[in-house]
C-alpha cells in the first residue's frame, strides 16, 4: 500500500498544471508591482548634454589660427594653445583679440570674450565699400585696400577676407603687400580701415561742405 501511495503522490507532482492554475499564475505577474531600476545620475562630462542657450547678440566668431606653444621644463613638455578670433555683427562692428589657454576652447572663450569687449565702429557707404583707397601698416604687414562698385564683392584673401567679410563690407579689392603672418595682417587690416574717412568728416575738418568736398 505504501508503494502504491508513493506511486501516486510522484504522478500527480508530475502531472501538467491545469488552465486554471496557468491562468492564476499569469494573473499574479500581472498584478504584480513592477519593480523600479534605481535612476543612475551620471555628473561626468562625458554623460548628459545640456544645451545652455546663448543669447543672440548679433555677432559672428571666426578663429583665424591657433597655435600651439611648448614650454620645455625640466618635468617635460608643457603645451598650451594661442587662438586669434575676429568677431563682427557685418553692420560696422568689428573686433579682434587672442586668447591662450591649456585647451583650444578655453584659448577660443577667452579670445572671443577679450574681441568683444574692443569693438570697433567702420565707416562703410550705401554700397557696402569703403570710402577711399587706404594702406594699412603694421609691424611687417602692409595691406592695401581699394573701394569697389557694386557687385564686386570682396577681393581677397586670408585673413583679410575675414576681417572685411564680418565688418559688414561687400565690395572691395585688398592686396597684401607685406608679411603673410595673419597676426600682423590681421592688425594692418584693421588701421586700415581706422584710418578711412567720409566725406562728411573731411568736410568738417576743412570747413567745408560735402559738396566742395566731393567736387
Amino acid at each position: 500500500m505504501e508503494n502504491t501511495n508513493k506511486a501516486n503522490e510522484i504522478k500527480k507532482a508530475d502531472a501538467p498544471t491545469t488552465p486554471q492554475v496557468v491562468e492564476e499564475k499569469v494573473a499574479s505577474k500581472e498584478t504584480a508591482p513592477a519593480t523600479k531600476k534605481p535612476q543612475q545620475r551620471n555628473n561626468k562630462r562625458g554623460g548628459k548634454k545640456f544645451n545652455r542657450r546663448r543669447k543672440d547678440d548679433g555677432f559672428s566668431e571666426t578663429v583665424v589660427k591657433i597655435n600651439r606653444v611648448t614650454k620645455v621644463t625640466k618635468g617635460g613638455r608643457r603645451f598650451r594653445f594661442s587662438a586669434l578670433v575676429v568677431v563682427g555683427d557685418k553692420k560696422g562692428q568689428i573686433g579682434f583679440a587672442t586668447g591662450k589657454a591649456n585647451e583650444v576652447p578655453d584659448a577660443i572663450k577667452k579670445a572671443i570674450k577679450e574681441a568683444k569687449n574692443n569693438l570697433v565702429t567702420l565707416t562703410i557707404n550705401k554700397n557696402k565699400t569703403i570710402a577711399h583707397q587706404t594702406i594699412g601698416v603694421f609691424g611687417a604687414g602692409r595691406i592695401l585696400l581699394k573701394p569697389a562698385p557694386e557687385g564686386t564683392g570682396v577681393i581677397a584673401g586670408g585673413p583679410v577676407r575675414i576681417v572685411l567679410e564680418l565688418s559688414g563690407i561687400k565690395n572691395v579689392y585688398a592686396k597684401s603687400l607685406g608679411t603673410n603672418t595673419p597676426i600682423n595682417m590681421v592688425r594692418a587690416t584693421f588701421e586700415g580701415l581706422k584710418s578711412i574717412r567720409d566725406a562728411k568728416t573731411f568736410a568738417e575738418l576743412r570747413d567745408k561742405t560735402v559738396a566742395e568736398i566731393l567736387g
